[in-house]
């Protein structure tokens, strides 16, 4: 990978621990997540439907 530059580097970093803080706070509150696995999104958590009810129209399946 390419080195990135420290301010870069800085504004990933800031990234990554936002993701994280609402990760944790979705688990904790019970909320399922979308996120993105391989080739197509995935809801994961306890209260995560078992497939996706509703789509955008134009949307691509889920499948």
């Amino acid at each position: 990978m390419t080195q990135l530059t420290p301010d870069t580097q800085e504004m990933l970093d800031s990234l990554r621990a936002a993701v994280s803080e609402t990760l944790e706070r979705k688990q904790r509150l019970g909320h399922y997540a979308v996120i993105w696995q391989g080739d197509k999104p995935v809801l994961v958590g306890d209260d995560a439907p078992d497939q996706v009810d509703r789509q955008s129209p134009g949307a691509p399946a889920l499948d």
